[in-house]
């Protein structure tokens, strides 16, 4: 180990002596100064611009959810990594040849020093080198510590762990090639040549079964990903181990056959022995539930929710199988969520945050066309032509076996996709319970990573056999309807299917309302409810039933008769407000504090952060409307009323804009006016839609009341109906992953004098000094 050390110390002192060596290290550094610098001149910019004219900004910074560590830092990390594999050639080409060029390699052949010492001793000399890269970028880790507040160094760690494993595997790669070859623009093509053919393998043969782990397994790009989000994972790891030492024992072989000339069969089962080894340590140590993980973020974004977590582990009795099926025209038309065998990989790839914790998730892949309902597209495209040629030719322009893609009626033996519409979609199934999945597992991005789970909580509750909260939808008096698609109807609503809520619809007049249902809808009826109607809903509310009540303007008296036993009404005429860019009918509203509690949402934590901190946020707090009538309590009938939308800021005075008209609006005329004779009402605040509570039989009773029934149309705003029906479900469903907020770093110490005086500093100033110590080693080296 001593002769080994010394051999790589002398080699380190020669990579010195080189000018390459030294124009990579400034190079390099003028990169991390540059990408560094100008992302934090940035977000500095921002603050300092914020801190002048907002005087909310620390407020806002303090509900935060996404760390500036992860703003400033992984940019920079990427940014270098597109580089960098320009730099390891220029440094490897020369390392091995020399001794060749120079004559020196005959007294190493012949000195007591064994061949693996020399090998060893110049590889570790390089990996000596690349440290000095790292040093590189720990300066910026350090500088990190100076600009930003309680900088999350875990992933910056990470990720220099990665780029230095990532260097080392290059220089490897690099260091083989180099002993092929005495011409060093030669080792330095192959190396590059090597390094792009590690980049692109991944994408090569993926169609096959039989080599689809293999190169995706050999593949170098993306490995690092992780690695500078964060989360090291032990598959990671051990490839660029198994990369480096493959190279390494490559070089090793290389030179031995100097000493000892063997027949080419012996060399070549000696490098296939190698490569067979490395690829069976490599492939083994990749698969589900031996890989080792660790979330180095102080928050573990990187890692699936406890709440996540707790539902999977529930599954841990028995495998979940996942079912992938791909329709072969949705995936042309619309680019779903369809998975191609040459795309499995990448697949995976997404529900490894799953699989982490229950590794036995089973994977099936199921191939079909049918044409999807309605779309005649395809048939307009190729005219003439029949569905099973229309998809023979789609499949040969993917590149794709026509065979793999079962006809309408083969995939109909198997699973009928009618109600799915025929798009793509997964099916779990968990102990004979299934449920479908519409949506593929989200990657990288912090903030989708962490919403994505929402809709997996949901279908893994499903098939553990959660109940599910059922909503019914009131029908039989003109009602808004669940399958229409125009836009004052709900088929919209059926998205929340997804986040673990159950449809049905009942019409009261001829059928009670089921036992097992937890809200009841009733959505702008149009007609008078008679008297059974109203008997089974009052006996439903009188029994602590939930209930969201929805009414138009000059409908008021359909749904006041019911309102009534709540003490509430829908106040007569419209809200009217006068705007020289909208019609009369446009009413902007304003969330007060009591929506903010509706439902865990995100968005809805950071206005309930925001208001906890004295600070009302208006602009965020903006609802619009078209056609409304306002929401008044008329007597005390054991209900808790607060309103969730106000006609006025919660914290200032009501606009003389507004008022309720009492007669018709016209709006397609001149803009109307106040006219008092007529009826018509200012107040100094409104609402719109209420919420009503009360203790009955040990349970809280929750309704809803709004004056516009549009607000979560299919025009309106969908996620209102989500964060509705959270409440009124106790918060069951959806189940949200929160990540924590605010994060430690999320602030900014540096100030914008000093962010504009580190780029001269680190992309000009260090540099220079750095080209100058070189110069001055070089030029005196040169003169001994």
């Amino acid at each position: 180990m001593r002769t080994v050390l010394k051999i790589a110390i002398n080699e380190l002192r020669d990579l010195f002596y080189s000018p390459v060596a030294w124009v990579t290290l400034i190079v390099f550094m003028v990169m991390c100064g540059f990408f560094y610098t100008s992302s934090l001149f940035i977000l500095t910019q921002s603050f300092h611009y914020d801190m002048l004219y907002n005087p909310y900004f620390y407020l806002l910074a303090n509900v935060r959810v996404l760390s500036l560590t992860g703003q400033v830092f992984p940019d920079v990390f990427t940014n270098i990594l597109q580089y960098l594999y320009l730099y390891v050639p220029l440094i490897t080409m020369g390392i091995i040849n020399k001794e060749f060029n120079s004559g020196t390699i005959r007294l190493m052949y012949s000195s007591p020093v064994s061949i693996r010492q020399i090998v060893l001793g110049k590889y570790l000399g390089i990996m000596f080198f690349n440290l000095f890269f790292v040093l590189i970028m720990g300066i910026f880790v350090v500088e990190g510590f100076a600009d930003i507040v309680s900088l999350d160094y875990g992933p910056l760690l990470s990720a220099i762990l990665g780029i230095y494993l990532l260097l080392c595997a290059l220089s490897a790669i690099g260091f083989f090639m180099s002993a092929l070859t005495s011409y060093q623009i030669v080792a330095a093509i192959a190396s590059f040549t090597v390094l792009y053919g590690l980049r692109i393998i991944g994408t090569l043969w993926q169609e096959y079964d039989f080599w689809r782990d293999l190169t995706y397994f050999l593949s170098i790009n993306n490995r690092i990903d992780w690695l500078i989000k964060g989360l090291i994972r032990s598959k990671d790891l051990l490839y660029y181990l198994v990369i480096i030492t493959l190279f390494v024992v490559f070089t090793i072989l290389k030179l031995s056959d100097g000493v000892k000339r063997r027949v080419w069969y012996v060399r070549v089962a000696r490098y296939l022995g190698v490569i067979a080894a490395g690829l069976l340590i490599g492939y083994v140590g990749s698969r589900t539930g031996i890989t080792a993980y660790l979330d180095t973020s102080a928050r573990k974004v990187n890692t699936i929710r406890p709440e996540t977590q707790a539902i999977v582990h529930a599954m841990k009795d028995s495998a979940l199988e996942v079912t992938m099926y791909t329709n072969l025209f949705d995936l042309i038309n619309s680019g779903s969520i369809g998975v191609v065998p040459a795309r499995r990989n990448a697949f995976l790839d997404t529900w490894e945050q799953y699989t982490r914790f229950k590794p036995d998730i089973k994977f099936r892949y199921e191939y079909y066309y049918h044409m999807i309902p309605g779309d005649s597209g395809l048939y307009r495209r190729f005219p003439g032509k029949t569905e099973q040629q229309i998809a023979g030719l789609l499949a040969k322009g993917l590149r794709l076996d026509s065979a793999l893609f079962k006809s309408p009626d083969e995939i109909k033996k198997i699973i009928d996709l009618k109600s799915e519409g025929y798009r793509s979609v997964m099916q779990l199934n968990y102990r004979g319970r299934k449920t479908f999945l519409r949506v593929l597992p989200a990657e990288l991005n912090e903030m989708e990573y962490v919403l994505n789970q929402t809709y997996f909580n949901a279908a893994f509750k499903r098939v553990l056999g959660t109940k599910m909260p059922k909503l019914s939808y009131i029908t039989g008096e003109l009602e808004r309807s669940l399958v229409k698609k125009g836009e004052r109807e709900y088929s919209g609503q059926y998205h929340l299917v997804n986040l673990g809520f159950d449809f049905d619809t009942t019409n009261l007049s001829t059928h009670d309302l089921p036992a097992d249902i937890s809200v009841v809808i009733l959505a702008d009826p149009k007609m008078d409810l008679s008297a059974v109607v109203l008997s089974k809903l009052r006996k439903y509310l009188d029994n602590g039933g939930n209930m969201l009540i929805l009414g138009e303007p000059k409908k008021q008296y359909v749904l006041n008769p019911l309102l009534q036993s709540l003490g509430v009404q829908l106040m007569p005429g419209q809200l009217v407000q006068v705007d020289p860019n909208e019609t009369a009918d446009k009413i902007t509203l304003y969330s007060t504090p009591y929506f903010f509690d509706l439902a865990n949402h995100h968005f809805l934590r950071e206005l309930k952060l925001l208001w906890k901190n004295n600070f009302y946020p208006e602009d965020m707090s903006v609802i619009g409307m078209a056609g409304s009538t306002p929401v008044a309590v008329i007597s005390d009938s054991g209900f808790t009323a607060a309103p969730l939308f106000l006609t006025k800021p919660f914290t200032r005075a009501s606009p003389k804009n507004n008022w309720l008209k009492a007669g018709k609006l016209v709006t397609d005329s001149a803009a109307p006016v106040f006219n008092a004779s007529e009826g018509d009402l200012r107040f100094d605040s409104l609402a719109t839609a209420i919420k009503l509570t009360r203790q009955l039989s040990g349970n809280e009773q929750r309704i809803i009341v709004s004056g516009d029934a549009d607000i979560i149309s299919n025009s309106g705003m969908s996620e209102l109906s989500e964060y509705f029906f959270s409440w009124l479900t106790y918060q069951q469903f959806p189940v949200y992953t929160p990540i924590p907020a605010p994060p430690p770093d999320n602030d900014i110490k540096a100030s914008l004098p000093w962010a504009t005086l580190q780029k001269k500093l680190y992309v000009w100033i260090l540099p220079g000094m750095m080209l100058i110590a070189g110069t001055i080693l070089l030029v005196r080296r040169k003169r001994k």
